[in-house]
């Protein structure tokens, strides 16, 4: 059972496979281009708050009748442990997005446990960027508000530039994170239509 349709003048027919085929290749296709943007956005957002520090001048004052001292004081990422934890969980979604799309490049059979075995380690890691996301959004909205309760002032007005950059790699993770997820939901599509 064919369809026919016209291209450029001339009349073809496809199979039911070939079309299968086709989809299947399209499918593909959409895979391998989205495992190479989860591999950037995860290699983006682990450089860029890796490289992440920024060095201030605050004036303290140690006495009341004396003049402020000028202090030169440095924020750099691994001096949050939360930090540390989202440039490594980043940092494993990137090694892991890229040996992913070498061992799919490699299964061009579509080897059933190879792509099971796949959709199981990116459920792994969309739970390990959101964890790691939890993770540095609690210590960065503390850093932007504060915590009144228990006196932990904001540090986004004196570090500024600190701050945004690790909003920015925040965003690249973030993104990431939702790549992966519609790698899983593309797999289970697939699975659905097989039934």
């Amino acid at each position: 059972m064919g369809s026919e349709f016209k291209n450029g003048g001339y009349e073809m027919t496809e199979t039911g496979t070939e079309l299968a085929v086709a989809k299947r290749r399209e499918m593909r296709g959409w895979d391998l281009v989205l495992r190479v943007a989860a591999v950037a956005f995860s290699l983006a957002a682990a450089v860029v708050l890796g490289v992440n520090k920024q060095t201030t001048t605050v004036a303290l004052t140690l006495v009341q009748t004396l003049p402020p001292v000028d202090v030169p004081v440095t924020a750099k990422w691994h001096y949050l442990s939360a930090s540390v934890y989202f440039v490594v969980a980043n940092s494993t979604a990137c090694a892991y997005a890229a040996i992913s799309l070498l061992l799919l490049s490699v299964n061009r059979g579509g080897k059933k446990r190879v792509a099971m075995m796949i959709v199981i380690f990116d459920l792994m890691i969309i739970a390990l960027l959101f964890s790691s996301l939890g993770a540095v959004l609690a210590v960065g909205l503390i850093g932007l508000k504060g915590n009144s309760h228990i006196q932990w002032h904001e540090v986004c007005s004196v570090f500024g530039k600190f701050c945004n950059q690790g909003a920015t790699a925040i965003g690249l993770s973030g993104v990431a994170s939702l790549v992966f997820l519609v790698l899983v939901l593309i797999a289970i599509l697939k699975l659905h239509k097989k039934r």
